[in-house]
């Protein structure tokens, strides 16, 4: 079969390699549709990723697709299901898992290779993360549950509710994500957009308000501004993982309100800041990292209810010869608020 798999530093080959097998307790699943995702354009960049891969290795995490060979022992899946399998799974015994913190389990079990025909989905995997597909729900749809789920946690952590008042600040694809599911909550969302090509898009998916950082002198002031009394939102969720970025969202949430520092930024990143403010402020800061099996679950059912704009947030659509180039170009780009998200459809079109 055809893989896209990771040798270093932008350097992301087509090669022929065996189609795997399915052990014990394991799925083989052809790919139906994977999906691009800012994790592994970073992963792309840096040419590894200390959790997730090291190369060289199959590439890819974000998948949805067809039930091909059922290992001995499975009995919730058989040939022919339409699946979407995550791309991790924790072991739910180690000290995290038993504390209610499996996205930090000691034992996390990744799983990648979504840019290829076919993918092993590995037992835990199956057990824990693997979920069937409606019909009548694409499978490019269906691939969106594991960056929602990510999405999900970072809202439930920062306990979210109706009527509150939310900053988002960053416009790709995580921070449009945030911004829809937090509508879809019943939350008022402003959004902080760099570009102003970003605004349309910051809309579309639910921000009731748009400052655009480059058309006004005070970015922190203008967000302000917009909350009830000028007070600050009740949350911030930063997801742009920059210093500067930190440091607005400090300053842009209310007293006894929260920041969520939901972009990961490389390591060694240091931010300054008012510790007076956090004090006296009574603020909490927190950050989210990975989902859960029951964030996963949340997720795909926003999903396949249909009331997420899955096809609004899919804007290109590619073959799986196209999947170097795609990543090349994603380094190299400006990055217009109408590239989202790219399907693959490793077999040359939708199933």
């Amino acid at each position: 079969m055809t893989a896209a798999v990771l040798y270093g530093k932008e350097d992301l080959r087509l090669e022929r390699v065996a189609i795997p097998q399915a052990g014990v307790g394991e799925l083989v699943v052809r790919v139906g549709a994977a999906l691009t995702c800012g994790t592994d354009l970073k992963v792309y960049r840096r040419g590894y990723h200390a959790k997730m891969l090291k190369p060289p290795m199959p590439f890819g995490h974000e998948l949805a697709g067809v039930v091909e060979e059922v290992g001995a022992g499975v009995t919730a899946f058989k040939v022919g299901d339409r699946v979407v399998a995550l791309n991790s799974a924790p072991c739910d015994v180690c000290f995290f898992c038993r504390h209610g913190q499996q996205n930090l389990c000691e034992d996390l079990l990744f799983n990648n290779g979504a840019y290829a025909e076919f993918i092993r989905i590995p037992a835990r995997i199956v057990e824990k993360n693997t979920l069937i597909v409606p019909e009548g729900v694409p499978l490019e749809f269906a691939a969106l549950t594991e960056p929602l789920a990510c999405v999900v946690r970072g809202l439930e952590e920062s306990g979210a509710k109706a009527g509150d008042t939310m900053v988002v600040i960053g416009a790709g694809p995580i921070g449009l994500m945030f911004m829809h599911a937090a509508e879809i909550a019943g939350v008022e969302v402003i959004a902080v957009v760099k570009r102003e090509d970003q605004i349309e898009a910051a809309k579309l998916f639910g921000a009731r308000e748009v400052v655009h950082v480059g058309a006004v002198p005070d970015v922190v002031a203008a967000t302000r501004a917009l909350t009830p009394a000028g007070r600050g939102a009740d949350i911030v969720i930063e997801a742009v993982a920059v210093p500067a970025t930190w440091e607005w969202g400090v300053d842009m949430v209310r007293k006894g309100g929260v920041v969520n520092f939901f972009g990961g930024p490389p390591s060694g990143t240091k931010v300054k800041l008012d510790t007076n403010r956090l004090h006296y402020g009574d603020i909490t800061l927190k950050a989210s990292f990975h989902h859960t099996p029951a964030t996963c679950r949340t997720a795909f059912e926003l999903v396949t209810s249909g009331r997420f704009k899955c096809a609004e947030y899919i804007t290109g659509r590619a073959g799986l010869d196209e999947v170097p180039a795609i990543f090349a170009g994603m380094m190299h780009r400006n990055g217009s608020a109408r590239d989202i998200k790219t399907a693959v459809f490793p077999a040359g079109g939708p199933r």
